[in-house]
């Protein structure tokens, strides 16, 4: 049995690059070099004698990966918001509120704990 069909036309064809033009090259090139630097770009965290500094270090590290997530979703939640004000539908208007609410929320999570515990 078989599942795919073989065309002998399609196997003769070659592939072929598509074009791009000289600004969509730079604006390509810049997009890389960023990617890069991002990545690569990060800088060391050295181990300090005060284990108190350590767990600070990685404190502030976590609540950073968070407030990112935070502002994802914020604007996750703007766009929700905006998409539904244009199709006036009241369920993705209330989800919308929502995320925005929550992305708040997350974002501003380290200076909430800090306004609660004093």
């Amino acid at each position: 049995m078989k599942l795919f069909k073989k065309n002998e036309n399609n196997q003769s064809k070659a592939t072929q690059k598509l074009p791009m033009g000289r600004k969509a090259r730079k604006a390509f090139a810049v997009y890389a070099a960023l990617v890069c630097c991002m990545v690569f770009g990060t800088t060391t965290a050295f181990a300090a004698n005060d284990p108190i500094a350590v767990v600070n270090n990685l404190s502030n590290f976590i609540f950073g990966l968070i407030k990112a997530v935070g502002m994802i979703m914020l604007g996750f939640g703007i766009v929700q918001v905006g998409l539904s004000l244009k199709s006036h539908d009241p369920s993705q208007r209330a989800n919308g509120f929502l995320t925005l609410a929550g992305g708040v929320v997350i974002t501003f999570a380290k200076e909430i704990l800090t306004l609660i515990t004093g």
